[in-house]
């Protein structure tokens, strides 16, 4: 049994008076523990409060979002953990939450959990409700919060995946629309030349004109508008010459092909000059029919290039621990974000492309990457630049995202990591973002995330270790 004289020297009893205190200490024991041995251990049956004595110890957890993570270790008598909700009743949890751990040589004392929950309940009746309130209300509160940023961050992505969605398909709509009627005229066109009786092997003559013409759409030298539109008169002029009615409306799409006056001279020796306006108008129209199917095929591909970022950012049908390209993850998450961001915002990337493949919860971090691109795009506003680059140092992967905001101020620099901590106005942030980003690059991964800032210059850096740890901690669900 010990001492009351030894219990009144704990802060956590020094107010209590002798009858208490003996009552306490007839009801606990005295344990000793060597070092890097566990008091109690996570997931155990809760069954005692633990107060330091003397010595050193170390609280420990182990959570799904977060990974293991370890608290600062104290060696101020009177510290306490184990079964430290036992005043709740069947409502306390009925395992311990986390590993209490002798980091050095370790005296303590141990109460057991009903008794605690007892004195606690007896002794101090209003502090018990006030406790209870606070641990219940903060508890849902936090989980509803949670929730609502989840659902708001899920709904900012969606959005951009949308808008940028939107240009490539009412692009493809908007170009098989003009195929429709295209294909159409060209198939008359041709039929009209058959009645005209073009000869097979001028016909022949005349498609191999149009290969020729459309695999030169893409591949021609860069021109000047002017140069362009040089070409275009000189060719408009050469038509209507020869009797081509609307010369000037097909100009344009031959230029594009590299059709030139020396070419229409060819179509003229080929075809013969009855022939030549009939093929020069289905030409141009089968000229436009491939730089159609050109645009199609660009929408298309923008498309599934999209899909397959939101597939890379949200990791799905991938294993959730996996090597991965760090590059990969930051491009796709810079595409999820590319419709939100505003026209003055210039985004500049500067990887070093030597940097090895990291192992990681690549779905987690692209969670970290939204995060804090969605803070630096709000701290600019309008007109700024977004600047994410990386970098290899030693053993670990730097990634950094910086921004030309008006920084964040000395004052908060150390808050900005709490939970529910937020500069933002009411409504507009929930203080979870660099919360959340510190469990899963601290805790899930082992890294290291902070942040240097003056007005102008706001960067998060973000170390990642490049070896993968002996145990993994399991996934999120």
């Amino acid at each position: 049994m010990i001492d009351i004289d030894e219990l009144r020297k704990l802060f956590l009893f020094e107010r209590l008076n002798d009858e208490q205190l003996t009552k306490l200490a007839s009801s606990g024991r005295v344990e000793t523990y060597p070092a890097d041995t566990d008091i109690v251990r996570q997931g155990d049956p809760a069954e005692c409060f633990v107060v330091l004595i003397e010595g050193e110890i170390q609280m420990v957890n182990e959570t799904v979002s977060a990974g293991i993570v370890a608290m600062p270790r104290a060696s101020q008598p009177g510290v306490y953990g184990g079964a430290t909700s036992a005043y709740l009743g069947e409502r306390a949890p009925q395992t311990y939450q986390h590993t209490l751990r002798a980091t050095a040589p370790s005296r303590v004392f141990m109460l057991p959990a009903k008794k605690f929950g007892y004195i606690v309940t007896e002794w101090f009746p209003m502090a018990m409700h006030l406790l209870d309130g606070l641990l219940s209300g903060g508890r849902m509160q936090r989980e509803i919060i949670d929730r609502r940023q989840r659902l708001t961050a899920l709904g900012t992505i969606t959005a951009g995946l949308t808008h940028e969605l939107n240009n490539p398909a009412a692009a493809a709509v908007r170009a098989v629309s003009e195929l429709r009627s295209l294909i159409r005229t060209s198939r008359l066109q041709l039929a009209g030349l058959a009645e005209a009786g073009i000869p097979p092997e001028k016909l022949r003559t005349l498609i191999e004109a149009q290969e020729a013409c459309t695999g030169n759409l893409g591949k021609l030298p860069q021109r000047t508008p002017l140069e362009i539109s040089d070409a275009e008169d000189e060719l408009g002029d050469a038509l209507d010459e020869i009797g081509v009615g609307d010369a000037w409306d097909l100009a344009p799409a031959l230029v594009n092909a590299g059709f030139s006056t020396k070419d229409l001279e060819k179509i003229r020796g080929k075809v013969g000059d009855e022939h030549t306006p009939a093929a020069l108008r289905w030409l141009a129209e089968a000229i436009e029919i491939s730089q159609m199917l050109s645009e199609v095929t660009e929408a298309t591909e923008r498309i599934t290039s999209l899909i397959g970022s939101a597939k890379q950012y949200s990791q799905m049908d991938r294993a959730p621990f996996q090597q991965v390209d760090v590059h990969d993850l930051l491009d796709s998450t810079i595409a999820i974000f590319r419709g939100k961001i505003p026209p003055g915002i210039s985004v500049v990337t500067d990887y070093d492309r030597t940097l090895p493949l990291i192992p990681c919860y690549a779905g987690e971090l692209n969670q970290v990457w939204t995060n804090l691109m969605h803070n630096a795009l709000d701290a600019m506003g309008e007109e700024g630049t977004l600047t994410i680059r990386t970098a290899h140092d030693e053993d670990e992967a730097i990634v950094e995202i910086g921004d030309t905001g008006p920084g964040v101020p000395d004052a908060i620099k150390d808050r900005i990591f709490e939970p529910f901590f937020t500069t933002k106005t009411v409504g507009q942030g929930t203080g979870l973002g660099l919360d959340i980003s510190y469990r899963i690059v601290a805790g899930r991964h082992g890294g290291e995330i902070k942040v240097r800032s003056v007005p102008g210059a706001t960067w998060f850096e973000v170390r990642l270790p490049l070896r993968e740890p002996a145990a993994v901690p399991e996934p999120a669900v």
